[in-house]
């Protein structure tokens, strides 16, 4: 099979047999072989139904129901584990995704040899001020730590080798940052197309300002984690030490100008009366918790079960 174009949705009912109709149309003038997996993530409308109905008129199409709205990146991981498809397309439901820019996508992944290759919607329609400048600002973070040049991390028109989708794992709201588990992953060979962006026909959008915040917190936690993911005493341990061992010098600057002041036979305060004093203690009791806490992660990282769990990309 060529393509597995995964949708996934919430509260679509009126784009989805529209959105239907144009990727079948795509599909037919191109000659692929493919499937379209609708992903309901606890629709309230009658999404459900509408896909029921789509899939008694064509064999292509299959449906994932969620009992209840668990968010995006469970949907495109439940979507990943069922494509069956050679190359995978990613796009959202509600018609901003044009299915007309599949072909240059597949074309991209078959012939250029692109392991992933994200959309780049450099025109939009959507508000400047909730959706495009935060937009902007969030991408230039997104590439400054994770080091891909992608204008757009976050676009929900992309393809994908299937060998790549089933070899990372989305979840909470990491679908943000698919490219980046991608090249932790060690797919390496990640692209970027223009693709049009159109504006929403149908309902409301479903994102606010919260997932911004959101977003940045994820992809510290992404950065983290394949930093030192495996070896968490490599961070913990490194600043817990300097941080005791710069309080400890500390106290020992100030005990020894105490003892300077008694041999002299000067009058000076208690040690216990000067700030630095506290702040020497804090900071010794402050790098000892690092290091604990990066010893407990070491701990933990070495009975988890996915320690030596390593991609093989090949055997002989």
């Amino acid at each position: 099979m060529d393509l597995s174009i995964i949708v996934p949705l919430f509260n679509e009912e009126e784009s989805l047999p529209t959105l239907y109709e144009w990727i079948e149309r795509v599909m037919k003038e191109n000659g692929f072989s493919y499937e379209v997996i609708f992903v309901n993530d606890g629709s309230t409308d009658k999404s459900w139904q509408v896909i029921e109905l789509l899939a008694k008129k064509s064999p292509h199409v299959r449906g994932i129901k969620f009992r209840h709205n668990y968010g995006k990146s469970p949907a495109l991981y439940s979507g990943f584990k069922t494509a069956k498809g050679d190359i995978v397309i990613t796009m959202d439901a509600d018609l901003q995704d044009s299915p007309d820019e599949i072909p240059g996508l597949f074309a991209m992944i078959r012939e250029e040899n692109y392991d992933l290759v994200s959309g780049w919607k450099k025109k939009r329609y959507d508000s400047k001020l909730t959706k495009n400048i935060p937009s902007k600002v969030y991408n230039a973070t997104a590439r400054k730590v994770t080091g891909l040049k992608l204008h757009d991390m976050n676009c929900g028109l992309k393809a994908y080798r299937n060998e790549v989708v089933k070899n990372i794992e989305v979840y909470g709201e990491m679908h943000r940052y698919i490219p980046y588990l991608a090249k932790n992953a060690g797919f390496t060979r990640i692209g970027e197309k223009v693709v049009e962006h159109r504006k929403r026909q149908f309902g409301q959008t479903k994102f606010g300002l919260n997932r911004f915040v959101n977003g940045y917190l994820d992809l510290m936690t992404l950065w983290f984690l394949s930093k030192f993911g495996k070896k968490p005493m490599h961070f913990f341990g490194l600043y817990g030490s300097l941080m005791f061992l710069l309080g400890l010098a500390a106290v020992v600057v100030v005990g020894a100008k105490k003892l300077i002041a008694l041999i002299e036979h000067v009058k000076a305060p208690l040690i216990t009366e000067s700030p630095y004093f506290y702040l020497s203690l804090l900071a010794m009791i402050l790098g000892t918790q690092l290091f604990l806490a990066g010893f407990l992660g070491e701990i933990v990282a070495r009975n988890a079960t996915e320690r030596n769990n390593y991609l093989i990309e090949k055997e002989i």
